[in-house]
């Protein structure tokens, strides 16, 4: 991305709203871009997917009327994307929005989506579709685990710090170890690149409780919304990786008659608040983010305070 400050408008500053799922960000970020008369860039990568409707909480149509989104139903679930695409699609669609807006919003819970706009993100090599379906045909014959022992020995450093539960890093973390022959971890940038415009960071947060409350009623309004016929719908698809997410992995256990329906709300309850929880623990390791409640006026005196510095 060399030389991309010079696209940017002088004062050009990226509000980012970042928080746990069912937080509150989608409506604290439409007030605020509302304020700024700017749009808003979607950083939750569930919602790029235009099947996926209910279980990805995307915004209502009132509120995608109110302010003007990008990415967001921009993808089909058998679309081939990645965080490295993300990060030149946004910052190409930056100077225009600029131009119209100083001040323009990104929101969303996708942590590395977010990092990879504002740090950069690694140059690495696309990945092999026949290496990457091998791979998958793996987890589902012989399970996570075994994969895990394959990071352990091509690249210890990186399985240190990998998320042990997600199969998508662990997946695209061997992808460039067999593809190159050399360590993921030797790939990944250790310092933050220089970006052309000013980035403000402030993150959402709630009491554990009423975030938890918060979850379960977003889960049984997803419910009572027809979730279980969304993933009944996508079932033929369950092996891609936009599947492989809360909400859709517990349906497709009860289709596959590994839990009761009961069962299977109550993990999408439970799997969501680890979620929620795995969600801050990103965030806090950033201390560029200020914290505040999903309340408009606090949210813009924290962002009208840092403009100012």
């Amino acid at each position: 991305m060399v030389g991309l400050q010079a696209l940017f408008p002088q004062n050009s500053t990226l509000l980012v709203i970042a928080g746990p799922t069912a937080v509150g960000k989608t409506s604290a970020a439409i007030d605020v871009a509302l304020n700024y008369g700017s749009d808003i860039i979607s950083a939750d990568s569930r919602q790029f997917y235009r099947e996926l409707k209910i279980g990805t909480a995307v915004p209502t149509i009132d509120q995608l009327l109110r302010v003007k989104h990008h990415f967001i139903g921009n993808l089909s679930l058998t679309d081939d994307y990645n965080v490295s695409r993300y990060e030149k699609d946004v910052l190409s669609l930056l100077p225009d929005l600029f131009n119209k807006r100083p001040v323009q919003v990104m929101t969303g819970g996708s942590g590395l989506f977010i990092k990879a706009v504002c740090d950069g993100i690694d140059d690495l090599p696309d990945a092999d579709p026949a290496l990457r379906e091998s791979l998958h045909d793996k987890l589902e014959t012989e399970g996570l685990p075994a994969l895990r022992g394959m990071l352990q020995k091509l690249d210890p450093e990186y399985y240190q710090i990998v998320d042990p539960a997600n199969p998508n890093r662990i997946i695209r973390a061997l992808e460039v170890c067999l593809a190159t022959g050399k360590p993921y971890s030797g790939f990944r940038k250790q310092e933050p690149v220089q970006r052309g415009f000013r980035i403000i960071k402030i993150g959402l947060d709630l009491p554990r409780e009423q975030l938890h409350r918060n979850i379960n009623t977003r889960v049984d309004q997803m419910i009572a919304s027809g979730l279980e016929q969304e993933a009944r719908d996508f079932y033929h698809l369950r092996h891609l990786n936009a599947l492989n997410t809360v909400g859709y992995r517990e349906f497709f256990d009860y289709f596959d008659g590994n839990c009761t329906l009961t069962d299977a709300i109550e993990k999408i309850k439970t799997n969501t608040r680890r979620y929620a929880r795995r969600q801050l623990t990103w965030f806090h390791k950033d201390k560029q983010i200020d914290w505040c409640r999903p309340d408009f006026e606090e949210v813009i005196r924290v962002a009208e305070a840092r403009l100012r510095d």
